[in-house]
């Protein structure tokens, strides 16, 4: 069966084979009690008939009053409408309420969830599951399987053109131009960007030591000075080398390039990180507030979405992920599977052998069952007293009569057999005196 099969038919019910045999028994009795009656009639009351009248009469009566006790409950009694009768339907509200409220007082309690969370101990109970490996790899495995299932459902066309719309209509939806403005002052914070224009200054510094930038700077001015001065260049060729001259000149620029990259990475307050804080602070207000530089970025946004080159690169970009991950997760040596596994062993492992790890997560854990409890309480309260008020008069019967009727059966045949008893004993202190 794959992932999105559809379930197999439900087996049949158990309980409405069970529940059948009980009351065709406790019919079976009441016949026999009046049977027995009628035939004790016929008979006369001389011997032991007299004996067997008295048993089936108390018998019949005990049987019927309990039938129509137990019918009572569920229905009226031969669809005659008695007060007090069909007491279930009749009080369909009250059991909804009082069932949800059980439900709420006894199972969505903050108090009692967490009771029970702190005693079962989920963190260790985690990495012992985790510390398993056959039960983690029998776990890796099904999620392959939920996986490819998954990656299947996206071959279909449909669905594919669907997606696309829904993240085309997402991206038009992004106001791109306040949500960089809002990453670009997280990355700010603390002066994280200013780490990062010592990295860039550093990694420009590298690039300036090199031999070959140096040589090719050198040629490139001399091919410029070549070009707008060939006759100063000329005149000078004939008193010094030029090209060494370049050279040195190059050597001599890169130098004082260093030096001021290295004034500026030693000196905090440097003009040129003054400008750099100046200017991203500026930039990142406009990405809020300017309206013009907003109507750009959405343009620029809108041209990306709209541009077909970039949608079928999308598509194309998508279609090779999806085919390399069908690929890897269908092997039996999936690199995914593998480190997947290892990552939660390795969880388990950290979890088996740090208690306060343990601790740490059941705080978390707890803090969040306790919110999600109390938050759930009232809305899960009035689902369960609305779905049970909703329920069809017959389905609320029939579930519970298949729960409970078998019960109500014995209680029709002990009145039966008890009421036989006491017809006997009565017509034994009857025959006493």
């Amino acid at each position: 069966m794959t992932l999105f099969s559809p379930p197999p038919p439900p087996a049949p019910d158990p309980r409405v084979a069970s529940l059948t045999r009980m009351k065709w028994l406790a019919a079976s009795l009441l016949l026999a009690s009046l049977a027995g009656l009628a035939l004790a009639h016929v008979m006369g009351g001389a011997g032991g008939w007299g004996w067997v009248r008295a048993f089936c009469e108390a018998s019949a009566v005990g049987a019927i009053a309990d039938w129509f006790a137990v019918v009572a409950l569920f229905r009226h009694p031969l669809g005659v409408k008695i007060p007090h009768t069909a007491i279930i339907p009749q009080s369909k509200a009250r059991i909804a309420d009082g069932l949800a409220e059980f439900v709420r007082d006894h199972f969505l309690d903050p108090a009692v969830i967490l009771a029970k969370l702190t005693a079962l101990d989920p963190a260790r109970r985690l990495g012992e599951w985790l510390t398993a490996p056959e039960r983690v790899s029998a776990w890796v495995a099904q999620a392959q399987r939920w996986a490819l299932g998954l990656l299947d459902t996206f071959d279909d066309e449909r669905l594919q053109k669907a997606t696309l719309a829904l993240i085309v209509e997402q991206a038009r939806r992004w106001d791109a131009a306040p949500t960089a403005g809002e990453v670009l002052g997280l990355l700010t914070q603390n002066g994280r960007h200013h780490q990062l224009l010592d990295a860039s200054l550093l990694k420009v510094s590298e690039f300036l030591m090199q031999d070959e930038v140096k040589a090719k700077v050198a040629q490139l001015m001399l091919k410029h000075a070549r070009k707008e001065w060939p006759k100063i260049i000329g005149t000078l060729e004939l008193v010094a080398n030029v090209p060494d001259l370049a050279d040195g000149l190059a050597d001599k620029l890169s130098a004082s390039m260093l030096a001021e990259l290295r004034d500026v990475l030693a000196q905090p307050g440097h003009p040129v990180r003054q400008r750099y804080e100046a200017w991203l602070k500026e930039f990142i207000e406009r990405l809020r507030n300017d309206p013009a530089l907003i109507a750009s970025v959405h343009d620029m946004k809108e041209r990306a979405i709209n541009d077909p080159a970039v949608q079928r690169y999308v598509a194309s970009l998508w279609g090779d992920i999806r085919q390399l991950l069908r690929t890897n997760l269908a092997a039996d040596n999936s690199t995914l599977a593998h480190y997947v596994q290892s990552a939660l062993q390795t969880v388990g492992q950290q979890l088996a052998g740090d208690a306060s790890l343990r601790d740490a997560l059941n705080e978390h854990l707890l803090s969040a069952a306790g919110h999600l409890a109390a938050s759930l309480r009232t809305g899960m309260t009035e689902h369960i007293a609305q779905t049970v008020k909703a329920w069809d008069d017959q389905r609320l019967v029939h579930q519970l009569e298949l729960n409970v009727g078998r019960d109500l059966q014995f209680i029709r045949i002990n009145g039966t057999v008890v009421g036989g008893l006491i017809g006997l004993a009565l017509y034994a202190l009857a025959l006493l005196q």
